[in-house]
């Protein structure tokens, strides 16, 4: 996790037009020519898992706050079972050709075309992930179908992708606002670049912060673990897996 800080630290403050913003309306990606972090800032970094780590300053001091087990490999899992894809990028590709309302029961299925405006929710909010299939599967018996028949797997992609980036969006900002932190960072190879993983994360931290908040990405945000390993001393480098070390014995 050494490696992580060491290498975010360093792209953050010493690379120019590493970090970028995207407004999650227009879908434009904003590079911060020279970024100018405050300490804590929050990094969720999301690959299998997620892990998401407290830096408190320059010099490396990290805490990690949190986390869940719901990450990119539970994306790819349920994934692999539910598509015919034999890749992560296939899967996300696909996913640009899909509708999540034909399988997500969203607020204006509920509501109507208005939504509920009174509590915030428009007409798109996603109500229930998922919420949609079960009638489906239910109507398909009755009619003797096969249980996917009506159901497409472009569909089923990007139900997917939106409800685990949004429990991860939604989970960083609470760790952010119970730990006084203002800024936040996605890194990992979940994201990868990948332009509606990039939007439907940034829609999360704007919905759940009320837009005071902004979610930051990075050009190398698969390869942040690895610049800091290459950045650090072999010393740093045996020190950090002794403590690991330690840590496990305990």
């Amino acid at each position: 996790m050494e490696c992580l800080i060491h290498g975010l630290n360093f792209l953050i403050n010493d690379i120019p037009n590493e970090v970028f913003i995207m407004d999650h309306q227009t879908e434009k990606i904003n590079y911060i020519e020279q970024c100018k972090v405050s300490y804590p800032y929050l990094l969720v970094n999301i690959g299998s898992g997620v892990s998401m780590i407290k830096v408190d300053g320059p010099d490396g001091n990290f805490q990690r706050i949190g986390g869940s087990s719901l990450g990119g490999g539970t994306l790819w899992g349920l994934l692999s079972l539910l598509t015919d894809c034999e890749d992560y990028d296939s899967m996300l590709k696909l996913s640009e050709s899909g509708a999540n309302k034909n399988v997500d029961m969203l607020v204006g299925d509920i509501y109507g075309e208005t939504g509920y405006n009174k509590i915030g929710l428009k007409s798109s909010t996603i109500a229930s992930s998922f919420g949609k299939v079960f009638n489906k599967v239910k109507r398909n018996k009755k009619e003797k179908k096969p249980n996917g028949a009506d159901i497409n797997q472009a569909d089923i992609i990007k139900s997917l992708v939106y409800s685990i980036s949004n429990n991860i969006g939604q989970i960083s900002y609470l760790q952010a606002n119970i730990h006084g932190v203002e800024s936040i960072f996605f890194g990992g190879s979940y994201i990868n670049r990948h332009h509606f993983i990039i939007k439907t994360l940034s829609y999360a931290i704007n919905f759940w912060s009320k837009g005071e908040m902004q979610a930051h990405f990075l050009k190398h945000d698969g390869y942040i673990g690895a610049i800091g390993s290459f950045l650090m001393s072999p010393e740093d480098l045996q020190s950090d897996e002794a403590q690991v070390g330690t840590e496990t014995d305990k």
